[in-house]
């Protein structure tokens, strides 16, 4: 084995490859096939699109873990630990397991380069065949069409939506993006589109290679009945459903797009109202309106992108509280930030903009600019997230909120130092 830590064998792959993106399924494909030359001998749901992507695997996690399916998901990126990225059953995998499994891969790959992603996305599959699961949600990490997880064949491929993201490599506008997401419908199998206003390009490919597309709006609805919701399809209406345990309008229509899918993939795969009732109240996913009570309320929020940020400020709105909204924001150089700022400055009263170190990062400095020409309420350059938070916490007052927002890196370590408990204290003047 090259390395006998998880954390070596992370940083060698960060350096593997020449380049930190690098789309394509051939690399994949090659040593998959060296791997396990046989298909998958279980199901697959590949989850793709813009927003809503991690919400939807939570939803599908436990929706089919309430059903009883053995179920492995591969999500990124993670927040707190690697591990995150593969579950099986909920649980994440541990240490030992994946410094076996990237043994596996690197002993198949020969001298063939990998890149981060791929390893990753090479070790969830060949765990998942190690342990026999029924079912993998496979989540797309960019895009769709040219991303690792495409290199397996979805029983059922959900888009979630498609908004300006990643134009680098998806295109410059909506239709080619759509194009981009809609690489993971396969011929013949439910391809589900839960985006009201689908380009034409997504649905032109799966008529094209004969998918059996399924939309929102078309091909099955949704509606909210008071504290309930009604949820219907040409062949099947389910009254009273319980509102999804995540927060946030939009979740409606994010559970409604997996209700399509597992109710495309019968009768292969039986579920029983009991269980979409007891999965949708059990979902769990960090840092999508993470709510933290308390005096001064925290809100955590990875919204990076103009959509996301428009739904964070409706939430926003529709939770109104009695004092002022402090933000923590820290946010990539290949976001559009000009979009995100635009959409909450009438929801926030004070801006906190923390640096994000790395080749793609963006200094609090940078992000401040844009704030001053865009808001009228304080905005001030902080070093890091740690910073931020002991400024917020020292500025905010009972009543008042805090609410961290932005890219994964911005969140994370706030879910790790916790700001919000009795641990988390102040340094001193001579600290300072």
């Amino acid at each position: 084995m090259r390395f006998t830590t998880l954390n070596d064998w992370l940083g060698w792959q960060e350096t593997l490859h020449p380049r930190a993106i690098d789309l394509g399924l051939e690399r994949v494909r090659t040593v998959l096939r060296r791997l396990q030359p046989k298909s998958p001998p279980f199901m697959v749901i590949t989850v793709g699109g813009t927003n809503g992507k991690g919400s939807c695997v939570a939803f599908l996690e436990a929706i089919l873990g309430a059903a009883g399916y053995r179920v492995g998901v591969y999500t990124s990126p993670h927040l707190l630990r690697y591990n995150e990225r593969i579950r099986i059953n909920g649980v994440a995998a541990d240490d030992q397991a994946l410094c076996e499994v990237f043994a596996r891969i690197d002993a198949a790959r020969n001298d063939l380069s990998l890149t981060y992603f791929e390893f990753g996305t090479l070790a969830a599959l060949e765990i998942f065949y190690k342990v026999g699961v029924e079912i993998a949600v496979l989540e797309v990490g960019l895009g769709g069409r040219l991303d690792a997880v495409n290199a397996v064949d979805a029983d059922a491929a959900l888009v979630t939506s498609i908004d300006l993201d990643h134009t680098d490599w998806l295109g410059a506008d909506r239709d080619s993006i759509g194009y981009e997401k809609a690489g993971i419908f396969r011929p013949d199998r439910p391809a589900i589109c839960a985006d009201s206003d689908p380009p034409p390009r997504l649905i032109e490919y799966a008529h094209r290679i004969g998918a059996r597309c399924l939309l929102v709006g078309c091909d099955y609805r949704f509606t909210r009945t008071g504290i309930t919701w009604r949820w219907q399809s040409s062949k099947l209406q389910l009254d009273e459903l319980p509102a999804p345990v995540l927060t946030g309008e939009h979740q409606l229509g994010n559970a409604a797009a997996v209700l399509m899918t597992l109710s495309s993939l019968q009768p292969r795969l039986p579920i029983s109202v009991d269980a979409i009732r007891a999965g949708l109240t059990r979902a769990e996913l960090l840092g999508r309106f993470q709510i933290v009570p308390g005096p001064v309320e925290w809100i955590l929020d990875v919204a990076h992108n103009p959509r996301a940020a428009t739904v964070l400020a409706d939430n926003l709105r529709a939770r109104p509280c009695t004092g002022q909204t402090l933000a923590i924001v820290g946010l990539l150089a290949d976001k559009d930030a000009h979009g995100v700022i635009e959409v909450l400055t009438d929801t926030i009263d004070a801006w906190y903009a923390v640096t994000l170190e790395g080749m793609r990062g963006r200094t609090g400095i940078e992000l401040v600019t844009l704030l001053r020409d865009e808001v009228s309420v304080p905005a001030i350059a902080v070093a890091n997230t740690q910073e931020a938070c002991q400024i917020a916490q020292a500025a905010a007052r009972p009543g008042d909120r805090v609410v961290v927002l932005g890219s994964f890196h911005t969140v994370a370590p706030v879910l790790a130092i916790q700001p919000w408990s009795s641990d988390f204290s102040l340094p001193s003047s001579r600290e300072t």
